[in-house]
This record gives structure tokens, C-alpha cells and sequence, in this order.
């Protein structure tokens, strides 16, 4: 297989930074050596080793997408930008042809898949690129639609921590919340009690000091009625790499679904999985 032309939004942003390093090592790509960035990052160049990306701000980006493709056929892009820029940001790969996987959570994401779906561009949506945690809601899945009401009269706590920059609610959380309510529970995302103190997910959440700045901790309890009866189910990721597997594995799904064009254009991990 050819290398796929790879360009990766969101720089100097961390996750986007860990994606790009395993990317310029790995055979099956040829990074590109722009990325977009946002209105506020002053820096126009990133370097991640020897390997120089110029940063592209909004203003400048129409412009510039012409003249990138011109030098290169056939870009997919991998977006972990900022929730501000999700549904704009999507628009803008629908107009310019780029096949895109969409890691950044927030935004609206009805007229995401809206989007996508009258346009003719192929896209991966998730609130969670790793792979585990993917198959994790895919189970979770498949219980809400095989046992619904399965803990009806139950009431649900659900914690995240993330580090500080994090601006928006966990959206792996927030996908969860609709499988718990199919199980009976009756839970708004606006219940998720978000955590973005350092010093608490230090000392009560036992968040190792090296990965404050990176990491992702779920917890979702269960309790019955009269309080006899508890469920609890975690999930804690510390760093980034986790997500890095998964993004790459939604880039070479997509390079087969834009290649045979089928009408479905809107996927998410769980059709990466099944790939």
C-alpha cells in the first residue's frame, strides 16, 4: 500500500503532538507538514524532533488547503483541535474533500452527523479514540438494548477527571449516559461531576503527579433504591498514547472507505473495530 497522506489538526495541542510523533515513524503515512491550529497560538512553526509543521490559523486556512493540495493527493486529516471548532472545522473538510477523523469532543454533534451525511466526504466521529474503551461502550451497548430496565429504581453517580486545560464535559461520559438510561436510570449529562483540580486528583483521585497534565479517569456507580446493592465501573487512562492506535486505525479505514465511495459517509470506532 501506498503511504496515505496524513495531516494532523490541532498542534501544538498535547494529544495532537503524541499522534504526530507515532505518525512520522510509522511506515504506512507521510505526515504533511501543516497543520490548522487556533486564532490564539502566536507560534507559526511546530517542530517535534527534526520534523517542522507550519501552523495554520483560521484566517489563512482556505487559502492555504489549495495550495497544500496541490503538492499532495489524497489527504486525511485527524482532528484534536478545540470543541469551539468542531462543527466549523468539519464543514471545512466537507468543502475541501478531506476525509477526516473528527477526536475532538464537543460541539454539536446532531448537525455534525447532519453534515456529513449530505456531504460526499467520509468521516470517523468518536468521543474516545482508544480502542478499549470503544469496545467497553460497545458492550454496554448491547446490554442497554438487551436487558433495558435492567437497573430501573437505581440511581447513578457519574465522576470524571481530565487534566485542567480540558474545557468541555468528558464526551466518552456523556456517550455513556445514554446507555445507563436505557438500563432504567434517569440521568442528565448535566449530573456528570467533571474534575479539573490538580491538587484533588492528586490526593483523592491518586492521579500519579507525571500524568496530570494527560490523563482521562471515569467512574460510573451504581446504587440501589434502598442502598444494598452497588455496581461500580472504571475506567482510568493516564497519558496519551492510548488514543494514538485508534485514530491511526480510523485513518486506514477511512483511506478503504473513500476508495470504493459506498453512500455511507457517517462512522464511528465501533465500524473501525469491525473493520
Amino acid at each position: 500500500m501506498n503511504k496515505i497522506n496524513l495531516m494532523i489538526n490541532g498542534l501544538p495541542g498535547n494529544v495532537a503532538v503524541t499522534i504526530a510523533k507515532h505518525a512520522i515513524k510509522d511506515k504506512r503515512f507521510s505526515l504533511i507538514p501543516y497543520s490548522l491550529t487556533g486564532p490564539d497560538i502566536p507560534d507559526k512553526t511546530h517542530k517535534i524532533d527534526a520534523f517542522k509543521i507550519s501552523l495554520i490559523r483560521p484566517d489563512m486556512r482556505v487559502k492555504k488547503i489549495r495550495e497544500i493540495k496541490s503538492k499532495y493527493d489524497d489527504i486525511y486529516t485527524i482532528d484534536f483541535t478545540h470543541p469551539s471548532s468542531v462543527n466549523s472545522n468539519a464543514l471545512f473538510y466537507i468543502d475541501n474533500d478531506l476525509p477526516f477523523v473528527m477526536g475532538t469532543t464537543g460541539g454539536d454533534r446532531e448537525k455534525l452527523k447532519n453534515d456529513i451525511n449530505k456531504g460526499l466526504t467520509p468521516a470517523v466521529i468518536a468521543p474516545n479514540m482508544a480502542k478499549q474503551i470503544v469496545g467497553f461502550q460497545a458492550m454496554m451497548e448491547y446490554a442497554a438494548n438487551t436487558f433495558p430496565d435492567l437497573f430501573k429504581g437505581f440511581s447513578l453517580e457519574i465522576h470524571e477527571s481530565h487534566q485542567k486545560g480540558k474545557a468541555d464535559t468528558s464526551g466518552t461520559a456523556k456517550a455513556m449516559v445514554k446507555y445507563f438510561n436505557k438500563l432504567g436510570l434517569k440521568f442528565s449529562d448535566k449530573d456528570i461531576k467533571k474534575e479539573r483540580d490538580p491538587e484533588i486528583q492528586k490526593n483523592v483521585w491518586k492521579i500519579p503527579e507525571e500524568y496530570l497534565s494527560g490523563h482521562g479517569f471515569h467512574t460510573y456507580k451504581l446504587k440501589s433504591g434502598d442502598g444494598t446493592c452497588e455496581f461500580k465501573f472504571e475506567h482510568n487512562i493516564c497519558g496519551r498514547d492510548i488514543y494514538v492506535d485508534g485514530s491511526l486505525d480510523a485513518v486506514i479505514f477511512l483511506h478503504k472507505q473513500f476508495s470504493i465511495r459506498k453512500e455511507k459517509n457517517y462512522f464511528t470506532m465501533i465500524d473501525v473495530l469491525k473493520k
